[in-house]
């Protein structure tokens, strides 16, 4: 099956209403490459504005709440991500794991709101360099997936995201046959979760991918686009990832 690329970046606690200039750039390239999607995600805050200035972009979200709405101080659900203007949200990504204790069943209930309310929900697995050692990336990395994604899950609304911890904003990257054997690892778990669908995921690699590395990266067999950080802030370091994209596709 031939699954689109998919470019998307995550620009994490990056930015201001200035930055969004950014876009234009980045806007333009995924014109020119229609055969690739491009999506950005920026701070909440900027998804508004984000959509004014640049309404042919597919924006994101970082992050959503289970719940549709309640006492949840500082959250924001799904709804309210979609008003605003959100196509996409990113859920489970490693440093929500990390920093605010995330779990696979708080992130599988993420996943969930952001279906309710007509998001792809990009859902992100990955092991840290202490699990990748001692030779449990495989077994944490398909564990996440099993209890992250939900079983009505579809390639319509779905798409994950995997990101060794241990290579995010640190220059270094696995080898191409340790991609290659991940993502198809998780395919065959998705395949396992909700059979004949899971082909038509699209499985991302992130983890310090930039426009030196995603041509090769992106060839790699299941790797079907990237979850870009740092590169996707700059217009002149993401559009290089979106012409290899483009390449592939």
């Amino acid at each position: 099956m031939t699954r689109r690329k998919l470019i998307a970046g995550n620009w994490k606690m990056n930015g201001h209403i200035d930055h969004l200039r950014e876009l234009h750039g980045i806007e333009k390239a995924a014109k020119a490459h229609p055969q690739v999607d491009v999506a950005i995600c920026p701070p909440a805050t900027l998804i508004a504005p984000a959509v004014a200035r640049v309404p042919n972009l597919a924006i994101g979200a970082q992050d959503c709440h289970a719940s549709d709405k309640g006492a949840h101080t500082g959250c924001l659900s799904a709804a309210m991500l979609k008003e605003a203007g959100a196509h996409h949200v990113i859920v489970g990504h490693s440093e929500r794991r990390a920093d605010q204790g995330e779990t696979d069943a708080d992130v599988h209930g993420k996943a969930e709101a952001a279906h309710r309310h007509g998001l792809t929900a990009i859902v992100c697995v990955g092991e840290t360099e202490a699990e990748r050692d001692a030779g449990e990336a495989e077994m944490v990395v398909t564990g996440q997936v099993a209890g992250s994604v939900p079983a009505d899950a579809t390639a319509d609304w779905l798409v994950i995201a995997y990101e060794p911890v241990w290579a995010i904003g640190t220059g270094r990257v696995p080898t191409l046959d340790d991609v290659a054997a991940m993502h198809a690892a998780i395919r065959a778990k998705l395949a396992d979760m909700i059979g004949d669908k899971a082909e038509g995921v699209r499985i991302l690699y992130g983890g310090s991918m930039n426009g030196d590395n995603a041509a090769d990266l992106l060839a790699v067999d299941n790797v079907d686009g990237g979850l870009v950080g740092g590169a996707s802030l700059s217009a002149d370091k993401f559009v290089p990832i979106i012409e290899a994209g483009a390449a592939q596709g």
